[in-house]
């Protein structure tokens, strides 16, 4: 069996007296693709900002590569390798394709006191990261983003978690809203990131598409983790909607 990149023990978070996560365990191996789902008010978004330190977990142990490592920043979580895109690619609009994939980490040319960002270097980068993520078109790295489609936005950003060599990716509802092509492509560039070697979470409520790319699916309902090593090709969309909802259960209490 495959190592832990990520396990994740015992987790608890609560929001003043809102038990938003109760002893949750969860875990990504190398180059694995987890769904996580759950219906609204699950604790997805919570655990997901536990582990990208968007949020500090109240209780519990997170380990990467089997050390226990303290994720109490975005910073923290970078600097480790874990890169999270949201449903809205938190890029900057106003500025370019190459801007927003160095942001923050720009190559910089001459000496410490007269540093310049390197715009060759960034450009030529972008425009070699947007063919690898299958953009087709000729679209110039100094493309603003606010011209960029929505499919386009979110391959920018898997681009730039690419690049920086993130080894997990999390996905929180990257196909929201976008067209049945640009889902397509964002699909698409999340089978080449595991491809690459990059391990992926992926988050979304539209189930078919978690079916067309994840190797395990783990469930939470209320918190708690209630099925964590679904196989999509063992099972059906219907099946593990009834885990989500909890029908699985009730046919079992009635059984």
């Amino acid at each position: 069996m495959a190592e832990d990149l990520i396990r994740m023990e015992k987790i608890e978070k609560y929001y003043g007296r809102v038990h938003a996560l109760r002893g949750v365990d969860f875990s990504v191996r190398h180059k694995e693709i987890v769904g996580l789902l759950g219906d609204n008010g699950a604790g997805k978004s919570t655990l997901i900002k536990v582990l990208s330190g968007a949020v500090p977990a109240t209780s519990g142990t997170i380990r990467m590569h089997g050390r226990v490592v303290e994720i109490n920043s975005t910073t923290d979580a970078i600097a480790l390798g874990i890169e999270t895109i949201y449903q809205d690619s938190a890029l900057v609009t106003q500025l370019s394709i190459a801007r927003n994939l160095f942001l923050g980490r720009e190559p910089i040319i001459g000496s410490r006191f007269f540093d310049r960002m390197d715009k060759k270097r960034m450009n030529q980068v972008a425009k070699d990261l947007l063919a690898e993520v299958g953009i087709t078109k000729d679209i110039p790295p100094t493309t603003p983003i606010s011209s960029l489609s929505g499919g386009e936005r979110q391959a920018v950003a898997i681009a730039r978690a690419m690049y920086f060599h993130s080894e997990l990716i999390i996905l929180d509802e990257p196909t929201n809203n976008l067209g049945v092509a640009e889902t397509q492509g964002v699909l698409r560039f999340v089978r080449n990131a595991r491809d690459s070697g990059h391990s992926c979470i992926f988050i979304a409520h539209n189930i078919h598409h978690v079916f067309q790319v994840v190797d395990r699916i783990v469930v939470l309902r209320q918190g708690e983790v209630v099925a964590d090593d679904i196989d999509p090709k063992q099972t059906s969309v219907e099946g593990v909607e009834q885990i989500i909802t909890g029908m699985a259960d009730e046919e079992l209490a009635g059984a």
